[in-house]
């Protein structure tokens, strides 16, 4: 007798259908990922590797293109780069443009501290740096930290200057003091919120005079002795650069069945990889795929590299203009008739904290990628919410490739709420959804997601794009 089929939807867990084969194949992909977040903790740095390895891949840099009055057919692989911080890689599909693309959508920034652009200064012996928080931290989770500055300082000749400090064993790390217990009394009694102050995130780096007794600000000098003999750069090259402050160390494999990833910035650069590693597995689509990975949505997605700036609209232009198939009309159909994955992390159910979620409408590690309807904040605010009917099509794709997935609001529905990219697309036209994977510990300096969800999301990703 055939098995009644339940009505109930049942969200297993992923870890359960693995083999063996499976399990070597997750825990590759997340060696692979460890590797990267290890690396690359600024937008800049995720944009340089991702380029490196698509062009690996056979991908050619549109702009090289364009100066060569080069052109693209089906198959191609093509990327464009927009100030070393968005990029958009396109593999050309056999169908033209005007019926739409297949756009995985992510973020490559994440939540930091910012050196000011005049941060160096000297209190009583001890050299400091003044920083700037960028996105939503809760600052007193940054103090007493091992931190890292990473980043770029721009001379007046353009002469790049890439700086790291604190990642290789032999160098020094730097931090932000606390006060001791024992003299808190008044700081314990302040709400969490002020307990650190924005004004207090100061970086501290230095204690050691130069020889000159008689100089003025002995320590801050000797700092800055010691960035000109490594970099070739003086105190006025602060205007001009970007340096960010982040934890030091590596991306560590989590848990004792090493089933989980730590690491800085998987919001939302678990996202980005996963995209990024679901592009490089098509070849010859219908329609053409799109992983486009961007810059500021931690802080409104503003600016010249955030999703509001036009830079995706006009990279799509030159690329139909490269396949011989371009009008602004046709630009605008294939905007509008296109179809998104916006690649966000969304928030994993923690036992330690059940009353800010509800239990039936959010995510659970190991249980795949998770697909939000909507996101916003109480009443729907700031939200994209999906259609029904484009559920109905995502749910159809990854139950055809065997997706572990699971659908989430992000907490109750007055505890709080966020936002992504996928508002900003669905303004063409476009079906958009958000989809990601599960974070622990969202925004604070060492996140935690589940490598079982890692894979999943990169084969939801590849799913979503083989699906024309």
């Amino acid at each position: 007798m055939e098995k009644k089929k339940s009505l109930e939807k049942k969200y297993e867990y992923a870890w359960d259908k693995y083999s063996k084969e499976d399990l070597e194949k997750v825990f590759e992909l997340n060696d692979r990922y460890i590797n990267f977040m290890s690396k690359c903790k600024t937008e800049r740095e995720c944009i340089d590797e991702f380029i490196v390895l698509a062009e690996k891949a056979g991908y050619k840099n549109i702009d090289d293109l364009i100066k060569e009055n080069g052109s693209l057919k089906a198959g191609d692989k093509v990327y464009g780069n927009n100030m070393g911080k968005t990029l958009a890689m396109f593999t050309i599909g056999s169908e033209s443009f005007e019926k739409g693309m297949r756009i995985l959508g992510a973020h490559v920034d994440s939540p930091r501290l910012d050196l000011k652009q005049n941060p160096l200064y000297e209190d009583t012996d001890l050299a400091l740096l003044d920083t700037h928080y960028y996105g939503g931290i809760k600052k007193y989770q940054w103090v007493t930290l091992p931190l890292a500055i990473h980043g770029v300082m721009i001379k007046k000749d353009g002469t790049v200057v890439n700086v790291v400090i604190g990642e290789d064993a032999n160098d020094p790390v730097v931090g932000i003091s606390d006060l001791l217990v024992h003299l808190s009394a008044d700081q314990l009694q302040k709400k969490l919120a002020k307990g650190i102050e924005g004004e207090d995130l100061n970086i501290l780096v230095g204690s050691m005079p130069i020889e000159d007794k008689e100089a003025k600000s002995r320590v801050k000098q000797n700092i800055l002795k010691i960035l000109n003999e490594k970099y070739d750069i003086d105190e006025e090259d602060f205007v001009s650069a970007e340096l960010e402050v982040v934890p030091a160390g590596a991306a560590r494999h989590y848990g004792l069945d090493k089933s989980m990833v730590m690491a800085y910035g998987h919001d939302d650069r678990v996202c980005s990889f996963t995209s990024f590693e679901a592009m490089l597995k098509m070849q010859n689509p219908t329609k053409t795929c799109v992983t486009l990975l961007v810059d500021k949505e931690e802080v409104g997605s503003i600016g010249a590299t955030g999703m509001h700036s036009r830079f995706f609209e006009n990279v799509v232009a030159e690329v139909m203009n490269l396949c011989g198939d371009y009008n602004e009309l046709k630009v605008r159909r294939a905007l509008s008739n296109s179809k998104m994955l916006s690649s966000d992390v969304s928030a994993a159910y923690d036992p330690n904290y059940p009353s800010v979620m509800e239990k039936r409408n959010c995510a659970y590690f190991g249980k795949g990628i998770v697909f939000n309807k909507y996101t916003g904040a109480r009443g729907k605010s700031g939200c994209n919410d999906a259609n029904p009917e484009y559920i109905a099509q995502i749910r159809a794709m990854m139950e055809k490739h065997n997706v572990s997935w699971q659908t989430s609001e992000l907490g109750k529905v007055d505890q709080g709420g966020g936002g992504t990219i996928a508002y900003i697309l669905a303004e063409y036209g476009m079906e958009v959804i958000d989809c990601g994977v599960a974070v622990q510990n969202m925004h604070a300096p060492w996140e935690v997601v589940s490598k079982a969800d890692v894979y999943e999301t990169m084969r939801g990703y590849h799913a979503f794009l083989q699906e024309a």
